[in-house]
């Protein structure tokens, strides 16, 4: 092995405020943890303290087991566990777990309150609450249905607005616990989309499977966020007009609990705004508001302070995303950054020491580099130095921190500062194992100007093992695409071949104009025309290595899933002049397709913006086509339907075009297990047989 692996060291915690824990090597290669003090480099080595969690599990009774969908308590003293659709609490001392539900339905999406005191869930999708003290259970809505969900989001709220990760919960307790916010959420106007499972598992007669999925252009689910008062049972509902299409999510809490912030956005996605409302009234004031040309998103990253004072939000207010310090009264306290290049998120507030420390690119669009302002916008230090790509640990009371660092061309070290960013020395440097071609893969980041002279775009090229500059080589780009998706980045990338390198073929990766590298000035180039300036750039990008002796323009391959599977397609046949072959996997080929929230906030309706959607569809382009592509996709997808890939292949059999198609049965959008084997082994094998004819 070579650089980080070889070594395995990593700083894994602080102890105090002084001394950090750090994973390393002994002089007989075991594994260890020393514990260091920062300003002496004093070392001893230690057992890893246990942490709260692992100490509750030791609590637990014998065959009790942690499952996938068991809550810890924010005490880290208690514990919901989900055995057969019902849920079971167990607290530190308890001999047994008790029982608390005992019903035919699941409950789903358990939260704690912060006091770990009660707990929320769904169940047939109406809201509860558990009382963890009395054993009792509180139900807080009940006209749910097929079409109606109460704390419970709908699948594209759950998937272009919430996130994944929340898993369809759509409520939020207060900080006091004695209230919930939650979305109420009407589907019946919104289509139903129809899935057909036809393996082997449903019998002769398949299986039907109907989803409410709005289109690009289809009607919304209709929201209203509610107040539930635990106490008196009563929900407040936000006094948001009901009868305007918009979105309404991402809420927060005053730290008393005496207001709730709700987040909306027209259903333009052009205005963006944030009302502060009464729980006991539903009147609410606005207090923020950010309108655009092109688009606006919402913000699930708002931090709150703790004091009182206020909220910080990320904005793009001067095209590039900054911090920004608001009070309740919407009255903005302090711009706290101000910088021509982008901020992505807060690390850590300090209010004690009125200090915050975030991560930001630096001036080069590639790096991340770790920084800290004071809260008056004041003191404003760049903690990390140097090329590369930089991840800080912080000490608890902020006085040091670790930097651990890597570029492309550079495995990198383990630094120690003190808070004002002066080097006290170097903990560890990475092994950077002498060059050889034979084993180990070379990448190079590059740039690579757009023909409209406006954007350098970067990219990264792996050449296979044993590169011979004199030969030529097949290439493969590697993307995904999506608006604000960047993929290249100035890290160490393990020098270990992949399966491309190992069978003589380039790879590359690019980002273009719209993959957030240039703020909101190449991002609003998308708007009303996803797929023009992608296939652009990206063509740009294939002129440019069309120049380099070595590379062979007969074999230019793309691959990608999802967005990445739109490029490929798009590649193939809006691009056919400058792409040869395409992997495409799980393929949005028309965004009337596709589902309106993430559709429209790019593109608008169909109906607002034909020309757009027709010149962005992979299907206007089938005539173009005269390369080799190869389709994937899952016939259950709920995500990107398997309509786009059918819609696409009937195009391509009227045209007389070949291509290939390989169905997953029973898989979504995204798969695991033999199916993803077989899915590998096929593109790895669609490479040889098109480029070598093996």
């Amino acid at each position: 092995m070579s650089g980080r692996g070889q070594t395995q060291v990593a700083v894994i915690g602080w102890t105090d405020d002084t001394h950090y824990m750090v994973r390393t090597l002994d002089s007989d290669l075991k594994p260890v943890i020393q514990n260091v003090d920062i300003k002496t480099g004093r070392t001893r080595v230690v057992s890893v303290p246990k942490t709260e969690r692992e100490i509750l599990l030791e609590f637990l009774p014998p065959d009790v087991e942690m499952g996938p969908d068991d809550i810890i308590g924010p005490d880290n003293n208690s514990l919901i566990k989900t055995l057969d659709n019902d849920l079971y609490y167990f607290k530190k001392g308890d001999r047994e777990l008790r029982r608390i539900t005992n019903d035919n339905s699941p409950e789903v999406n358990v939260r704690f309150s912060d006091d770990a005191t009660k707990i929320a869930y769904t169940r047939d999708k109406d809201l509860y609450v558990y009382d963890l003290v009395n054993y009792e259970e509180i139900r807080l809505t009940y006209d749910a249905s097929d079409r109606i969900y109460n704390g419970y989001a709908s699948w594209v709220y759950m998937e272009e607005i919430l996130g994944r990760a929340s898993r369809y919960a759509a409520f939020w307790w207060s900080p006091d616990g004695t209230k919930i916010a939650f979305l109420r959420t009407d589907e019946s106007e919104v289509p139903l989309f129809t899935l057909n499972r036809l393996d082997e598992d449903d019998g002769i007669h398949g299986k039907l499977e109907q989803v409410p999925y709005p289109k690009a252009g289809d009607p919304n689910p209709k929201v209203k966020m509610g107040i539930a008062d635990i106490a008196s049972l009563k929900t407040v509902w936000v006094k948001t007009d009901y009868s305007v299409d918009q979105y309404i999510a991402w809420p927060f809490w005053t730290p008393d609990s005496r207001n709730l912030a709700v987040q909306v956005v027209n259903r333009d996605q052009n205005d963006f705004k944030i009302i502060l409302a009464n729980p006991a009234t539903g009147d609410y004031k606005e207090i923020y508001n950010e309108s655009r040309r092109t688009w606006v998103e919402f913000r699930e990253d708002i931090y709150v302070l703790k004091n009182g004072s206020g909220f910080i939000i990320r904005s793009f207010k001067n095209d590039w995303e900054n911090l920004y310090y608001y009070d309740w009264n919407g009255l903005l306290k302090v711009q706290l950054t101000n910088f021509d290049f982008r901020v992505n998120s807060i690390s850590r507030v300090d209010e004690d020491s009125n200090m915050i420390f975030f991560i930001a690119t630096g001036p080069e669009s590639t790096d991340i580099h770790a920084f800290r302002v004071d809260l008056d916008g004041r003191n404003l230090l760049q903690l990390t130095k140097g090329e590369g790509s930089h991840s800080v640990n912080i000490s608890p009371k902020g006085s040091y921190y670790i930097d651990t660092w890597s570029s492309l061309s550079d495995p990198g070290s383990i630094i120690a500062y003190d808070r004002r960013a002066r080097l006290l020395r170097e903990i560890h440097k990475f092994d950077n194992p002498v060059y050889d071609p034979v084993k180990n893969a070379r990448s190079e980041l590059v740039k690579i100007p757009t023909s409209d002279g406006r954007f350098i775009m970067p990219a990264v090229i792996t050449y296979p093992l044993n590169f011979n500059p004199s030969k030529k080589y097949p290439v493969v780009f590697t993307i995904y695409g999506g608006p604000d998706s960047r993929n290249v980045h100035n890290r160490w990338q393990e020098n270990l071949p992949s399966w491309y390198a190992q069978n003589d073929i380039i790879t590359f990766t690019v980002d273009h104009r719209g993959s957030g590298h240039f703020g909101r000035k190449g991002l609003d180039y998308l708007h009303r025309s996803l797929g023009k300036w992608e296939v652009l750039d990206y063509t740009d990008a294939v002129k440019w290595l069309i120049k380099k002796p070595f590379v062979d323009p007969s074999r230019m391959g793309i691959t990608g899933s999802s967005y990445g599977g739109y490029m490929t397609c798009l590649a193939l046949t809006k691009g056919a002049e400058y792409w040869t072959h395409g992997f495409a996997g799980s393929s949005v080929t028309d965004y009337r397709l596709y589902d309106n929230i993430y559709t429209e906030r790019f593109m608008d309706t169909p109906e607002d913006n034909p020309e757009g959607y027709r010149e962005g569809s992979a299907l206007t382009f089938v005539k173009n086509y005269k390369g080799n592509l190869y389709l994937t996709h899952g016939d259950m997808d709920d995500n990107v339907h398997m309509q786009n890939s059918i819609q696409l292949i009937s195009k391509l059999q009227d045209e007389g075009k070949r291509f290939r198609f390989m169905l997953y049965p029973n898989v979504r959008h995204g798969w695991g297990g033999q199916k993803r084997i077989h899915l590998r082994n096929e593109e790895y094998n669609f490479w040889l047989d098109s480029f070598f004819g093996n």
